[in-house]
């Protein structure tokens, strides 16, 4: 950040104390929009706000009172206090999707505390004052009788609206929208698995005040996933636009090219040569298309000249550990005897394989949850030995 830049801009912390806004006041007004924001530069880096755009929103005549009522939020029971009703029937006309929250929290019962704009509210009662008094309608009470509940779709609808307009760059709008959907739907959708990483790296940081405890997080992350089978559809279709737009304006960086640079994340991709192993498979539903590959990823096998490191060797219990150095990906058989051979017996090959020294033999490890199984090869609770290598 330029010196010019950094007088001609202040921070959100010094913008909330110049509009004489509370945090979350000042947040609500940047999420709707209502104080415009710009990007520093940086990657990563915290927007900050022009001083044109304080000098504008202080000229206002009702300034600070008129913004501090367009971002007053209210819970639940002042919401029906302002539309004089009752709390119970103002959350069957949230449900339904007539008012939509601005943000959400959980309360020491982990149960989510849905938060509304006074003003929105306002305007409802005002547009709808039918659905105030008397009986719902019968469509509204099917609705409400099959469980319906629309405030988290629509939260996750303005939420992404958000994202989507701060986002600078085709691939960071396509990272905005991947964040609703779950992995796999994800995976199904963006077959490359170095795109699939490059979207992980543009992902927009999770709501503010999000839970510490791990309960409460887990509650919170199915919050700002898609669930409903049709939203789940159109956040898939949105995301393939997405893609084409940002396969169009360049392809997401391979590690391993010279120069590539990540948009949106500082430095680049070490040039040369890089071991990239696949990444793991995904929980892939039932049904999934053939062309679905989540291995596709190349590995760079190991140069011709350099050596493998020596294997430790173990024929069976009280056989002794034979280092041996054989070169990569190549099985050796080796005869290995615990004593001198019987007349007539023949030594048993042994496979070596090119199991690296940094972890021993993984086999072992399982064979401590067989203890006791018929098919563990040895009695229960005797004391397997350990050889160190």
């Amino acid at each position: 950040m330029t010196v010019d830049e950094g007088a001609r801009t202040v921070t959100p912390g010094r913008a909330a104390q110049e509009l004489e806004l509370r945090r979350e006041e000042f947040r609500l007004a940047v999420q709707l929009g209502l104080v415009r924001t710009v990007p520093t530069g940086e990657a990563g880096g915290t927007r900050r706000i022009e001083r044109r755009e304080l000098d504008r929103l202080r000229a206002a005549p009702d300034f600070p009172t008129g913004l501090r009522e367009r971002v007053r939020a209210v819970g639940t029971a002042e919401a029906a206090a302002l539309l004089e009703i009752a709390p119970d029937r103002f959350t069957r006309l949230a449900r339904t999707g007539h008012v939509s929250p601005v943000r959400f929290s959980l309360n020491r019962y982990r149960a989510v505390v849905w938060t509304y704009l006074a003003e929105e509210v306002a305007d409802f009662g005002l547009a709808c004052p039918a659905l105030l008094t008397g009986r719902l309608p019968l469509d509204l009470r099917e609705r409400l009788a099959a469980h319906e509940d629309l405030r988290p779709r629509n939260w996750r609808a303005r939420r992404l609206a958000v994202l989507l307009r701060t986002a600078d760059e085709p691939w960071a709008r396509a990272a905005a929208i991947a964040s609703q959907l779950d992995p796999v739907q994800v995976a199904e959708v963006v077959d490359d698995p170095y795109e699939r990483a490059h979207l992980d790296r543009l992902r927009p940081p999770p709501p503010p005040g999000r839970p510490v405890a791990t309960a409460a997080r887990e509650i919170a992350e199915r919050l700002t996933r898609a669930d409903d089978p049709d939203e789940i559809l159109w956040q898939r279709l949105s995301l393939a636009m997405a893609l084409d737009e940002a396969r169009a304006e360049g392809p997401a960086p391979y590690p391993g090219e010279a120069g590539a640079a990540v948009p949106g994340v500082a430095g680049a991709w070490p040039r040369g040569r890089v071991l990239v192993p696949p990444p793991p498979p995904p929980r892939v539903p039932t049904g999934a298309p053939e062309s679905f590959s989540p291995s596709r990823a190349p590995v760079v096998p190991a140069p011709a000249g350099d050596a493998a490191p020596p294997v430790r060797v173990r024929a069976g219990r009280g056989a002794p550990q034979v280092p041996t150095s054989v070169p990569a990906q190549v099985p050796v058989s080796v005869p290995l005897q615990a004593g001198p051979p019987a007349s007539g017996a023949s030594a048993s090959p042994v496979t070596v394989t090119d199991r690296p020294p940094a972890r021993p033999g993984r086999t072992r490890f399982l064979d401590r949850f067989r203890r006791g199984r018929p098919d563990a090869g040895r009695p229960r609770g005797r004391r397997r030995p350990v050889s160190w290598p």
